[in-house]
């Protein structure tokens, strides 16, 4: 079965689930050949036991329209996680989860769902962009920033710290470092 690649970003208020809240994310479905195939995008409510950590809420201050909009809108977590498990598993393939760092998003997102939803159609599978960066750089770990990823990798699409803008986005850059990989 084909492989789906769900480019993922997330936002949230602290840097753990559970003590801190995931307040949006974003999915962008590509195939290997770079079609967006689909989306999903939700505002969470915050958690009721949980608050903003103090340098995440000092971010936070910085982006007032990123901010603005993660609030809108907002729906129970279980409401949208459980909205999520169906959409994945709409797919016209096996769901990869993507991210940039996945060590951050897929911590919140697996979390949410296992929490919420009570599965997770990913199961474990969590690409991460950083560490196929370095795999294809030949580059240590630390040296696979965004700012040392060739220009090509990249479309010209915005970066916004709205969860779905920045899933397209890495999305697009993954399926160029994909075709790079398979020699495209």
């Amino acid at each position: 079965m084909t492989e789906i690649y769900i480019s993922t970003d997330v936002e949230t208020d602290g840097p753990i689930p559970g003590p801190h809240s995931m307040l949006s994310f974003g999915s962008a479905a590509y195939t290997a050949d770079k079609k967006l195939i689909a989306t999903f995008e939700a505002n969470l409510e915050t958690l009721p036991d949980a608050s903003p950590h103090p340098k995440t809420a000092e971010w936070w201050a910085t982006q007032p329209e990123a901010w603005e909009a993660c609030r809108k809108n907002t729906v129970p977590p279980s409401d949208a996680m459980n909205r999520y498990v169906e959409w994945l598993k709409s797919m016209p393939g096996r769901p990869v989860f993507v991210a940039y760092p996945a060590g951050f998003d897929f911590l919140f997102v697996y979390w949410y769902l296992i929490r919420f939803a009570g599965e997770s159609p990913f199961s474990h599978s969590a690409l991460d962009m950083k560490s196929f960066a370095m795999a294809l750089l030949k580059t240590d770990y630390r040296e696979s920033t965004k700012r040392n990823m060739p220009k090509h990798w990249f479309d010209k699409l915005p970066h916004t710290h709205v969860a779905l803008d920045d899933a397209i986005e890495q999305g697009a850059l993954f399926c160029n470092m994909l075709r790079e990989n398979r020699g495209g």
